[in-house]
């Protein structure tokens, strides 16, 4: 046996000791019992499918899952009896713990009335696609409303202002749009925008609604600084106009007077009989 057959049978037995090592390890291992680690847990509500705000809970529409009993979840629920027939005053995602503070009183039953704040008022408006910012008008976002009027028809005469400010956006849609979407599929139409509002903004939007058009502009949730604006008027668009001059301030007047043109002179030579001269002609 050469040098070269005695290094093959080397590395062939090599590689077939380690394939059987391997093999033996890896059954060595997957015959080692699993050991779990029990936990202690508790029961808990939550969410079985994505819910909108006013939604009334029934035993189909939230679960019981095991909680770990170290992390309890404040404000949470044990058992299903305990939700049901309750509202939602805020949106819940799929899976997502029922809370206290999710949930409206047991006798204020469901619907948008319960998610409206003491002291506080809901007001719809009319809007489309360019007033509700393209549809990014969504509940719980916050808003601006802004009016323009039209003094006496005349477009050139328009004022345009901030009628209200930092305002939340309580639903998009009617609850008619709301239903026939979810049942084809489709998105849901913001034709409505309900806001809540103070009573005396509520005042202020409804003569606004009715005297002009509306507008509402979106607004970071986290910027809560009043802006101090004083509106524009059409006329103020591309800049102020000069001021007029008063009668103990006048502008100076330049009067432009064309120049008298210098009259022209020419120099004619004349020759009578065998005399010669020069005359000047004007």
């Amino acid at each position: 046996m050469n040098r070269q057959t005695r290094t093959l049978v080397v590395l062939l037995v090599a590689v077939v000791t380690s394939s059987v090592a391997s093999f033996a390890v890896y059954k060595a291992i997957t015959r080692i019992p699993v050991r779990r680690v029990e936990i202690a847990t508790q029961h808990a509500v939550v969410a079985a499918s994505a819910m909108p705000l006013g939604t009334r809970l029934t035993p189909k529409s939230v679960k019981l899952v095991d909680w770990p009993e170290r992390t309890p979840i404040t404000g949470g629920f044990a058992t299903v009896d305990a939700v049901v027939d309750r509202g939602l005053v805020a949106p819940v995602d799929e899976n997502e713990p029922i809370t206290e503070s999710k949930l409206a009183p047991k006798e204020a039953g469901a619907g948008l009335p319960p998610a409206i704040s003491p002291g506080m008022r809901a007001m719809s408006i009319k809007v489309n696609e360019v007033i509700g910012v393209a549809g990014f008008v969504v509940p719980g976002t916050r808003v601006d409303v802004l009016v323009t009027l039209t003094r006496g028809g005349n477009k050139d005469d328009s004022f345009s202002r901030v009628v209200v400010e930092d305002v939340r956006v309580l639903t998009a849609g009617t609850r008619y749009d709301q239903d026939k979407a979810k049942k084809e599929g489709k998105p849901i139409p913001s034709t409505v925008v309900t806001l809540m509002v103070t009573p005396q903004d509520s005042e202020r939007i409804a003569l606004a609604q009715t005297e002009g058009q509306l507008m509402l502009s979106l607004r970071n949730p986290l910027d809560t600084k009043n802006a101090d604006t004083r509106g524009v008027w059409t006329k103020s668009l591309f800049g102020a106009p000069p001021p007029a001059a008063t009668a103990t301030h006048k502008a100076p007047v330049v009067a432009l007077v064309a120049p008298v043109p210098a009259p022209s002179v020419y120099t004619v030579e004349t020759i009578r009989a065998a005399k010669r001269a020069d005359e000047v002609v004007k």
